[in-house]
């Protein structure tokens, strides 16, 4: 795919997940403990991804962006009255969007190493 098209799944995508962090759930009885955390982490690994072929900003940068994003999410969901905002939810995007430029940059470090 294109950057462009890159671009635009990151404009789409970030509307919908600002949309479903907005949004009032039900609870369907099923759950684990800790769900929503782990859907905040593949989440923003998932945007981490995305970016990263959207844009060639440096990682830091990226980094930086989507840990405001978090924030953002954060602060917005501590003014809606039926939801709440979360260290643990900001914790847990940072680390989905750290994972994955690590695991990205520990890949580009192991085939380079290996065609050497």
């Amino acid at each position: 795919m294109t950057r462009r098209v890159y671009q635009v799944l990151l404009l789409v995508t970030l509307a919908v997940c600002t949309y479903l962090f907005a949004k009032e759930f039900q609870h369907s009885g099923i759950r684990f403990q800790h769900a929503d955390k782990v859907v905040h982490f593949l989440i923003f690994f998932s945007l981490a991804f995305i970016m990263h072929h959207a844009f060639k900003w440096p990682t830091i940068t990226q980094l930086v962006l989507l840990a405001s994003y978090g924030i953002g999410i954060e602060v917005m969901q501590d003014s809606l009255p039926y939801r709440q905002a979360s260290l643990g939810d900001f914790i847990a995007d940072f680390l989905g969007a750290l994972s994955y430029y690590a695991i990205y940059i520990a890949l580009n470090k192991w085939r380079t190493k290996k065609y050497d």
